[in-house]
């Protein structure tokens, strides 16, 4: 964790606005933890693709001693697919498959990031998932997951975050 927050070291965002885990927060790990781990990321971001490695690690090597929770904080001004990137996730959360979602989106991040035609993409990653694509269609586009992207975001800028990967340990 360390390394990962002194790589990081250049940019000191505020303090963060929301520490406490939501019900709907995507938590990785143990909700009850004392050390949580919160990220606000983009899936379009090439240095948090990187990190989702690093992520990965961690969880596998410490378990239920943390919690890991993913916030999402696309940056539209620089990545085209980045907010529809964050709705794909949250579909296939609906359906139950968030985090497995959110494992194809950083995996193949090469593959959908800079095309035009990103939802070809998404919508092969959700038959792979085994999701309803008519439900899967519906929500992308729903009010709810637009709104909890969008809160996400505000939630971030609260905290005075401007770049992704940003990460808060507490």
């Amino acid at each position: 964790i360390f390394v990962m927050i002194k790589l990081v070291d250049n940019y000191s965002p505020g303090q963060l606005s929301d520490s406490s885990i939501s019900d709907s927060d995507w938590v990785k790990g143990n909700r009850e933890a004392k050390v949580i781990l919160i990220e606000y990321s983009d899936f379009q971001c090439s240095a948090c693709a990187n990190y989702f490695l690093i992520i990965e690690q961690l969880i596998q090597e410490f378990g239920e001693e943390i919690a890991f929770v993913y916030r999402h904080f696309p940056l539209k001004q620089n990545h085209l697919n980045a907010e529809f990137a964050a709705q794909t996730a949250e579909a296939a959360g609906k359906q139950g498959k968030f985090w497995e979602m959110y494992n194809v989106l950083f995996e193949k991040q090469n593959e959908w990031a800079d095309k035009k035609d990103a939802e070809k993409y998404f919508t092969e990653y959700a038959e792979s998932l085994n999701l309803n694509i008519e439900q899967f269609r519906n929500d992308i586009d729903s009010k709810d997951i637009k709104n909890k992207v969008e809160n996400n975001y505000q939630s971030g800028l609260s905290s005075e975050i401007n770049s992704t990967p940003t990460f808060f340990l507490r």
